[in-house]
């Protein structure tokens, strides 16, 4: 049986997925599992038993990614499970900074109890007009599952749509419309765009990436909008660039108190994966990946560690080694299987960075003492004996 500790409230779609191995618990030291969506995980101390971490969403800033890696905990998140969320509000943020609708229904509010409110409005309405979208350039940083459907959108409404992505993924390439012109240089976008779309993870190297460089090289009245990450844009830049009309308008889903006093910022409260369908989709899409690699040893979507696929193990045995990616590790691993008369059915063996993963299939069911022998190979992080 293994015992999962839900640090925040996870949708209960999601947890309908667990099976009759797994329950809940209260009590995170007996935790084989973690289950989590914003909670900060950076001070915790993590049980010894503790085996996986799922995040309910694609950001694992809350996550101490690194740590686990050490300790031999993989760390899942759900890729595009939010993505059709966010990529109708980024929609909705490119209509809301077009066309002053929201300056124009609080006028209409203001006024609501005025019995001329009819001609009033007529009167008054070309204080909010705006400028369309169709024929405008977009220029969308990141092509990943949210940037690529906001690419296609935008084009299906009339937009010319630019895209740079010098890292996108095979699938999201097949998944981008032959429409979107693929540029090599940040630089292209910035001077050309009239409008971007930022959708790129937050790392060092994209930290403040929206600096007081990029804002010179931006068009006039530019139109920026960030659902990514609050950190990629340098506040002070980007106060700089709306006092002088450089930036026409911010359209941001991540305020703080700075970004919320400034004009022509659009502060929309986190709300790109609030939606029943996205907060279902992500719960059930971190729990199956949980369950797959606590039954099973298999890593799918993990942030530190490699993918892994075995399927269900139909072998008499299954273990599973997080190790140093070093030379001579398999061989000491097969010599363990040799001296105890095991024969390997199925082998797999993945790297990332300086860890590896190797997972073995066995004809043969599987001891404790298997464990300790495989555990006594220097450079071997961790051991689970599957099946």
């Amino acid at each position: 049986m293994f015992k999962i500790k839900c640090l925040n409230s996870i949708n209960k779609n999601g947890l309908a997925v667990l099976n009759g191995k797994f329950k809940l618990t209260e009590d995170l030291e007996e935790a084989d599992g973690i289950l989590v969506r914003s909670y900060d995980l950076h001070a915790l101390a993590f049980p010894s038993g503790l085996k996986a971490i799922a995040r309910a969403g694609a950001g694992v800033n809350n996550i101490p990614v690194e740590r686990c890696a050490e300790a031999g905990i993989p760390v899942f998140n759900t890729p595009g499970a939010n993505a059709n969320g966010v990529k109708e509000l980024v929609i909705a943020g490119l209509l809301l900074a077009s066309r002053d609708i929201i300056g124009g229904v609080r006028f209409v509010a203001d006024n609501r109890h005025r019995e001329d409110l009819s001609e009033l409005v007529e009167n008054e309405k070309s204080r909010f007009a705006g400028c369309e979208i169709q024929g405008k350039k977009l220029g969308v940083i990141g092509l990943g599952a949210i940037g690529v459907l906001v690419a296609n959108a935008c084009w299906n409404l009339g937009m010319e749509v630019y895209g740079h992505d010098p890292f996108i993924s095979i699938d999201h390439a097949w998944r981008l419309s032959r429409h979107i012109v693929n540029v090599n240089s940040l630089a292209d976008i910035y001077e050309s765009c009239d409008y971007i779309s930022l959708h790129v993870p937050l790392s060092n190297e994209t930290k403040g990436m929206i600096n007081k460089d990029a804002f010179t090289r931006m068009k006039d009245g530019v139109v920026l909008l960030n659902f990514a990450r609050a950190a990629l844009v340098d506040n002070d830049a980007l106060a700089a660039a709306l006092s002088s009309g450089k930036v026409r308008k911010y359209v941001t889903d991540f305020p703080d108190h700075k970004i919320a006093n400034l004009e022509n910022v659009i502060a929309i409260p986190h709300l790109g994966a609030s939606t029943v369908e996205a907060e279902d989709n992500c719960a059930q899409m971190a729990v199956r990946e949980l369950v797959d690699y606590l039954e099973y040893g298999n890593v799918t979507n993990s942030v530190n560690f490699p993918e892994c696929d075995a399927g269900v193990c139909r072998a008499a045995g299954r273990v599973t080694i997080y190790h140093r990616n070093i030379p001579n590790m398999i061989n000491q691993f097969t010599r363990v299987f040799f001296e105890k008369n095991i024969n390997i059915a199925n082998m797999y063996n993945r790297s990332r960075g300086e860890y590896a993963y190797s997972l073995f299939d066995l004809d043969s069911p599987t001891d404790p003492e298997l464990e300790k022998a495989l555990l006594a190979i220097p450079d071997v992080i961790r051991v689970r004996i599957i099946k």
